[in-house]
């Protein structure tokens, strides 16, 4: 094992095993993303104290390992039936080695990083830590996931050797989705440990990284805790309902759908009133501690037992009745429910006219009625808040940004907030009612600047300690928006942009709503594959949007349908297919950067680039059926030819793979992460995923740059081998025996029916070779026929009214 000592012992250093300690929820949760960043990890937990009655029913003891080991033996075979889905891939599970404390603890020695995910009891971690220490390896990392007890008392009687290599390492539940992770350095941690910590996470976990001080709560939760415990107060004071609230502090001043109701019956009522009361108990007497006392209104919710969705009940109740659901909202003034109402108002209404977080903030804040007033009142204390706090919870007014965009998905932080609505005229609106705004702000603004943050020359500084700082430009961090500020952008139209990403790379940008794809980007990948011929070395897809794109322009599909414009139809098909084919056989290399929902339209973007840098976080399919068509942009071809590629003796036998693929796209599937996508069979060898998100831009660049130096040249237009008119038989006859059980309607029918005349290569005999053009005649042809069906046209008009599939 290298010791720590030395700079060049920590860049050698890698983790590829690691023990949770604790397989709780957390503990679980933790140890399944180790696994989906490929480290092999030992879970281990205690060993019960009694068996259960199915263990003494199979005649076990308590000594048998299976029933010492019960802990964590359960919490894996839980893992892939979660509905949080903890693992990328349900198999990633065999990288997890259950155990238990008694008989395992000494293969402590042989792992690189223990993590720490114990009850929350100060004294129950510090008798881990002190047998961790017995047993671990000099200069192996061990972590705390604490959400707020202090990790310097934790360790205050371990080694100084043991706490250089000591810190926090506060997840976010549930591990696999939450973006945030607080590192927490004690204080004798080498600072070697958390920088390389910082680095390892970020990269190999796909974490947003910030470095908070062992203070109560550490960032976070301490800012979120303290805004929530603010609007409740000010609920209270004024009058106004649950769903007022919620209402005024959710999508309208930049925070989640949840709000803060939502939020709080989610988070769970009875783990918040543990969290608040944790800093209750930490600060010194005065206004702060005030806050964080629990309202008596909390105090009842936890009494009854009504603490949200675990219990069925907290702030809102979900009730079924004659008419189906509803969902009901309690009147904190009677502990009663009713029935939800919807708010509206004019600053509602003014920020629900706008796009981007940015716009609707401004445009709520700025119309002034009872709603707006309720925001500014809770977000003015929470910047005052922050400001105060900067030093004492965090030394970077970015990483406190970051751990509230990333830990409570706020679009933006609270000084990007109050740069925002204006750092000078706010301040003086705070000070104006009563408010006492921080020295070093006052002095900041004293000093002539006007934001925390500022822009120059391409570079973004940050406030740091009385003067503006850079902040760091790391190289994997493509930013698109920085990159179009510095006018990159080399052509542009309503739905697309083409954008110089560097090194005589271009990118290929969607921009319109949901990233749909319609007329404007085909026109626009014709543009660059003409571009990046001429100048660049080569190509990528990819977007900074939400979704990379959740497919083709439906609505555009449904009125030129609905018009009787087929030649127009035809024509936007043909668009489509032939700008597909445009890059596959572009003469410089295509990567693409799928991330999050890649559905339809989006997956065909994909399938025709040289590489996929997958994103972990990827939910990619073909849907179509969903809406009654079949996909026409080629990505049944594309499927077709990689079929015939890995079975390319005219013995193998095609009918398995083509079955899998048939079922599919038929009952519109889509991988629950990148790794999925690769299993489901979208990817090829030299696809791949990246963990962390941020990174995806970059690898796709890098893809694109060792393919060009290699010396890339297109593959040249091959044929398919095709099952024909056998594999066909085979394909509508199984949907057939589904429509007669009953799980597929007619219409399910001829939509399957279609399908498999295309995967199947049409009416040719078994074995015959086809060009890829023949498919996508198929293809086409087979759409066109599809949306001129009623009950397909009723599919997509309930698809674009209730974002959601109609059975029919």
């Amino acid at each position: 094992m290298l010791t720590p000592t030395h700079p060049s012992a920590i860049t050698k250093r890698t983790l590829s095993k690691a023990a949770v300690i604790g397989s709780g929820v957390m503990g679980a949760g933790i140890a399944a993303h180790l696994a989906n960043a490929g480290l092999s990890c030992l879970l281990l937990d205690i060993v019960p104290a009694q068996l259960t009655p199915e263990e003494e029913q199979a005649g076990l003891s308590l000594e048998d390992p299976a029933v010492r080991n019960r802990f964590a033996n359960r919490a894996i075979a839980a893992l892939p039936k979660s509905s949080t889905a903890p693992l990328y891939a349900p198999h990633f599970a065999e990288r997890i080695t259950p155990g238990n404390i008694e008989d395992h603890l000494h293969l402590l020695k042989q792992v690189d990083w223990i993590i720490e995910v114990v009850t929350e009891k100060l004294e129950i971690k510090k008798s881990i830590m002190k047998q961790i220490e017995a047993v671990r390896a000099k200069g192996s990392i061990v972590s705390t996931n604490t959400s707020g007890i202090s990790v310097n008392a934790m360790v205050e009687d371990c080694s100084e050797e043991f706490r250089r290599h000591f810190l926090g390492t506060h997840f976010f539940n549930p591990p696999r989705h939450m973006k945030l992770l607080e590192i927490i350095p004690g204080f004798d941690t080498d600072p070697e440990i958390t920088s390389f910590m910082k680095e390892f996470c970020e990269k190999r976990l796909g974490k947003g990284v910030v470095i908070a001080k062992d203070t109560p709560n550490f960032i976070s939760n301490r800012i979120g805790t303290y805004g929530l415990l603010v609007t409740l107060r000010e609920m209270a004071e004024n009058g106004y309902s649950v769903e007022e609230v919620d209402a005024a502090t959710g999508p309208v001043l930049g925070r989640p759908k949840s709000a803060t109701f939502r939020t709080l019956d989610l988070v769970g009522i009875d783990t918040f009133i543990h969290v608040a009361q944790n800093v209750y108990d930490s600060v010194p007497d005065g206004a702060e501690r005030d806050v964080f006392e629990v309202p008596p209104a909390l105090q009842e919710l936890l009494t009854r037992g009504w603490i949200g969705e675990k219990s069925g009940q907290g702030f809102y109740k979900k009730v079924k009745g004659d008419h189906g659901s509803q969902i009901l909202s309690l009147s904190l003034a009677n502990m009663e429910y009713s029935p939800s109402a919807k708010i509206s108002s004019a600053s509602i209404e003014a920020a629900k006219t706008v796009k981007g977080a940015r716009k609707k903030i401004r445009a709520f804040l700025n119309t002034k009625d009872r709603y707006s007033e309720l925001a500014w009142n809770v977000l003015k204390q929470v910047l005052i808040y922050s400001a105060e706090k900067l030093g004492e919870i965090a030394d970077s007014i970015q990483d406190i940004d970051h751990a509230m965009k990333w830990g409570f998905n706020w679009e933006l932080g609270p000084f990007e907030t109050w740069d925002l609505i204006g750092l000078p005229a706010s301040v003086d609106r705070m000070e104006a009612e009563g408010l006492i705004v921080p020295a070093w702000v006052k002095s900041w603004i004293a000093a002539g600047n006007n934001s925390f943050y500022q822009q120059k020359e391409g570079d973004v500084f940050q406030y740091f300690k009385g003067e503006y700082k850079a902040v760091e430009n790391r190289p994997e961090i493509i930013s698109l928006a920085a990159l179009k500020a510095q006018n990159k952008i080399i052509r542009s139209n309503t739905g697309a942009n083409l954008i110089d990403i560097g090194d005589d790379v271009a990118l290929l940008e969607f921009t319109s709503p949901n990233n749909a794809i319609g007329a404007d980007i085909l026109v626009m990948i014709q543009q660059a594959a003409e571009e990046v011929e001429a100048n660049y070395r080569g190509l990528v897809l990819a977007n900074e949007g939400r979704n990379f794109c959740v497919g083709a322009n439906l609505m555009l599909m449904l009125m030129e349908a609905q018009s009787g414009d087929w030649d127009e139809v035809d024509d936007i098909i043909r668009l489509f297919q032939g700008s597909m084919m445009k890059l596959k056989q572009l003469a410089k290399p295509v990567a693409a950067a799928p991330h999050r929902m890649t559905l339809g339209g989006g997956v065909e973007a994909c399938l025709p680039a040289d590489r996929i840098i997958f994103s972990a976080e990827t939910y990619f399919g073909l849907v179509e059926t969903g809406v009654g068509l079949i996909p026409a942009g080629g990505g049944c071809k594309e499927l077709v030819r990689m079929t015939s590629d890995r079975f390319p003796d005219q013995q193998d036998d095609l009918q398995p793979e083509l079955n899998r693929i048939f079922e599919m796209i038929a009952l519109a599937k889509t991988s629950s992460s990148g790794h999925e996508a690769l299993h489901m069979g979208y990817g090829r060898s030299q696809d791949r995923v990246v963990m962390n998100q941020d990174y995806r831009i970059y690898e796709a660049k890098q893809a694109v740059l060792e393919l060009d130096r290699e010396g890339y040249t297109p593959a040249p237009a091959g044929k398919a081998r095709v099952a024909g008119r056998d594999g066909r038989a085979v394909l509508q006859l199984g949907a057939l025996g589904m429509k007669q059980s009953g799980y597929i309607s007619e219409h399910d029918y001829l939509i399957a029916k279609k399908l498999a005349h295309i995967l199947a290569g049409g009416d040719v005999p078994a074995g015959t070779l086809v060009s890829e053009q023949y498919l996508l005649d198929l293809e086409r042809e087979a759409f066109l026929s599809l949306l001129g069906e009623v009950k397909t046209q009723q599919r997509m008009q309930h698809m674009l009214a209730k974002g959601k599939p109609l059975r029919n």
